[in-house]
């Protein structure tokens, strides 16, 4: 497809955001399995039903627009996610505390990829006059903020202080 006006890219951007969406929930549920913290392996669990909510979000703006929600691959995600594997997984860990620091490095990474991500087509929908598209949107960004936030809090009482 080319890309001429807008809403063009607008599409392209959601169709890129489903198939990251997909990357990073199965790099996800991988991290969860991997992660030996209690609290870690919750939020990471909680992360991929947030993401599965993305993906239905993100495929329902799809398809008020007549798009496909299958169209493309995110080369983005693909490199976070090959790196969350060769560091958080493929790695030699002598502490499961520090392995559990590099998971949540690794995941936030990808999180933070998604909030970047829905921040864009959340402005494109807003200037394109798509209210209820930019609601969606910037639920899907506030509850990847909420996430990324909430993995902070764990790096921060929990994982890292006894990684140190």
């Amino acid at each position: 497809m080319t890309i001429k006006t807008l809403q063009d890219l607008y599409i392209d951007q959601l169709q890129d955001i489903t198939s990251a969406d997909h990357q990073a929930r199965a790099m996800t549920e991988k991290l969860a399995a991997a992660a030996t913290n209690p609290h870690l392996d919750s939020a990471l669990r909680a992360g991929v039903e947030g993401i599965d909510r993305g993906i239905g979000a993100v495929g329902s703006v799809l398809a008020q627009h007549g798009a496909s929600a299958t169209a493309g691959h995110c080369k983005g995600m693909e490199g976070l996610v090959r790196e969350a594997q060769l560091h958080a997984l493929d790695e030699d860990f002598a502490d499961d505390d520090v392995k559990d620091a590099m998971i949540i490095a690794q995941y936030q990474r990808m999180t933070h990829y998604g909030i970047a991500a829905y921040g864009c087509v959340a402005a494109f929908a807003r200037r394109l006059g798509h209210e209820e598209d930019a609601k969606i949107l910037e639920a899907c960004l506030a509850k990847t903020y909420d996430g990324d936030r909430h993995m902070t809090e764990i790096a921060k009482t929990d994982v890292n202080r006894k990684a140190a």
